[in-house]
């Protein structure tokens, strides 16, 4: 996408707004128009009253002067309210648009694009796009017209030497033109660059406690100052180019004035123009210049704006999962089985399949846990099912039915999810159960919450359901983040159930608590259960053991206790009951 089809697009933004803008643009006419009002006045000024000796127009001028100042301030400050408003108004827009097209992008783009980079572009990106859209309308509009007001004084005192001095203009526009070009590049470098800076931000502060542990504050220090050391670089070089340009733009100006003043001086001494009448044209002529300074430099944040439209757009433009999603059906609810049949998966980038031709059949109702080193595919089996991913080769049938053939939002209806790493908002506690389904009642949360054993420590809470968990609810325990997420899963009331590493790093007491609560959970539910630690997995009706991406066992606890494979060397592992030889 050109530079031209991106300021298109961005001004197709404004039209929702046209009327403000019309508004805006009349404001800013009266404003040019005025300014060159007090160029034209310097004639009659000088002429009349300081050469001439006129005193009615000595009295009237200053009113006149008076009337103009009033008048250009009213229409000044209406037409700074209207832009900033369209300005404000549309990048609220590109905002809201650009973290809907985030959230509902697949899961892979999230996986590419770490959480900093994504919000630099929702923030820092798109408020370089503000600067541009609300700042620049008003200058382009507004000094564009008092260039050509100032234009038209000009040539109105004298032709010929307004033809003259407009020769230095194509000189200014030739310095804009290839000094935009240079800080368009380094505007996209340096965006760039406050996106790595904002991801080490985003990553440090969110680890702060295992920097703190490791004693590794100076090394994270030091990453960041690399990063802050090259943002600061890029932005050096481009106030170096927009100075170097604004320098250039001034001396073309002067050497303009300084012929103006030596050929105008000439006309003046030979009488074919009165003095009124020259510096009327060189009042208007050093006005002019003032324009084209601020367009200058707003070319300099347009050059900024359009690199950050460059990687905001290229967000905007990518296809969510809602776009791509081919599902015709409404799933309805699972009457018989959920069937891996033949799949296979392979990450992107990578050369070894996570997963290698799977076939698995869990019937409707039943508990199947999912047991395996690190590293063997249990969590890429599970986030299969509510089509985080899609498989490589082969498919997952739910009741006989593609699953690739449900609509996205009917599948994952159907779904609920309790992981290891527990989400919670920074929100209060009744909030982040509610999360689970729109419009829940005060009873329904309640509900869920005693259900999941949430209830009693959520009553001793400060304000109770109303209290704030802080950021991934860190005011809470482990065990009571972990209940949470059940009560939300529980108010969800979904028909599949994914338990990820549930309890895994809860401790003993906790666990037990929680246990209890997912036995509620599971109740009547198809439940695929993740897990590390065998303790929490030997009631699944059955047991699947993968290695490398594949099934190597199936069966129940006991079964495959006495089968002596791979599940009896893991759960030997697991509790120090390796046998000898």
């Amino acid at each position: 996408m050109s530079s031209l089809d991106r300021f298109i697009r961005l001004v197709r933004y404004l039209k929702p707004y046209r009327f403000r803008l019309g508004a805006a643009f009349v404001c800013s006419a009266l404003v040019a128009a005025l300014s060159g009002a007090y160029a034209w006045l310097v004639k009659p000024v000088l002429d009349e009253i300081f050469i001439n000796k006129n005193e009615t127009l000595l009295l009237v001028l200053p009113l006149a002067l008076f009337a103009v100042s009033v008048l250009k301030s009213g229409f000044s400050y209406g037409q700074n309210y209207l832009m900033n408003y369209v300005g404000n108004q549309v990048i609220t827009d590109i905002r809201q648009e650009l973290f809907g097209k985030l959230v509902r992008l697949p899961v892979q783009y999230h996986d590419a694009n770490t959480s900093g980079r994504l919000v630099s572009r929702v923030i820092n990106d798109v408020t370089l796009m503000a600067n541009a859209i609300a700042g620049v309308l008003k200058d382009v509009f507004q000094q564009g017209l008092t260039f050509l007001a100032m234009l038209g004084v000009i040539f109105y005192q004298n032709w010929k030497l307004g033809g003259m001095s407009i020769i230095v203009i194509p000189l200014a526009v030739v310095t804009m033109t290839r000094m935009g070009k240079r800080l368009r590049a380094l505007g996209k470098s340096g965006q760039e660059q406050m996106g790595d800076m904002a991801s080490t931000l985003q990553e440090t502060l969110s680890g702060i406690r295992m920097v703190k542990a490791y004693g590794r504050e100076e090394a994270e220090a030091e990453r960041f100052k690399e990063s802050n050391k090259a943002f600061l670089s890029t932005t050096m070089k481009a106030i170096q180019v927009s100075s170097l340009g604004s320098s250039h733009i001034e001396v073309i100006g002067v050497v303009g004035v300084a012929v103006i003043i030596w050929y105008g001086g000439s006309l003046v001494i030979s009488g074919d123009m009165t003095p009124g009448a020259f510096f009327s044209f060189l009042a208007a002529m050093f006005m002019v210049f003032t324009p084209l300074r601020r367009l200058s430099g707003s070319n300099n944040t347009i050059q900024q704006a359009l690199a950050a439209a460059e990687r905001v757009f290229s967000v905007i433009d990518l296809e969510t999962e809602q776009e791509t999603d081919r599902g015709q059906v409404v799933m309805p609810p699972i009457a018989r089985s959920v069937v891996y049949q033949d799949v296979t998966f392979l990450y992107e980038g990578q050369t070894v399949p996570a997963l290698s031709d799977v076939d698995l059949v869990i019937q409707a109702g039943e508990m199947v846990a999912v047991v395996g080193s690190s590293g063997s595919g249990k969590t890429t089996l599970a986030n299969l099912l509510p089509r985080f991913y899609t498989p490589t080769a082969g498919s997952v049938l739910i009741d006989g039915v593609d699953i690739q053939s449900f609509t996205l939002a009917s599948l994952r209806a159907h779904i609920g999810i309790v992981s290891q790493e527990v989400v919670l908002f920074d929100d209060s506690v009744f909030n982040n159960i509610a999360f689970g389904r729109q419009h829940a009642t005060e009873e329904d949360v309640v509900q869920a919450a005693k259900l999941a054993y949430a209830h009693e420590f959520i009553e001793r809470l400060p304000q109770g359901y109303a209290s704030m968990v802080g950021e991934k609810g860190i005011k809470l325990s482990g065990g009571e983040r972990q209940r949470l997420a059940i009560a939300r899963a529980i108010l969800r009331d979904p028909p599949l159930l994914i338990l990820d590493e549930a309890t895994s790093a809860l401790d003993t007491e906790s666990e037990r608590v929680v246990q209890l609560a997912l036995s509620n959970l599971m109740a009547h539910r198809t439940t695929l259960v993740i897990a590390h630690r065998l303790s929490t997995v030997q009631r699944a009706d059955r047991i699947v053991v993968l290695d490398r991406g594949t099934i190597v066992e199936m069966g129940t606890h006991d079964e495959l206790l006495l089968r002596g494979g791979q599940y009896k060397r893991l759960h030997a592992l697991q509790f120090q009951d390796m046998p000898n030889g």
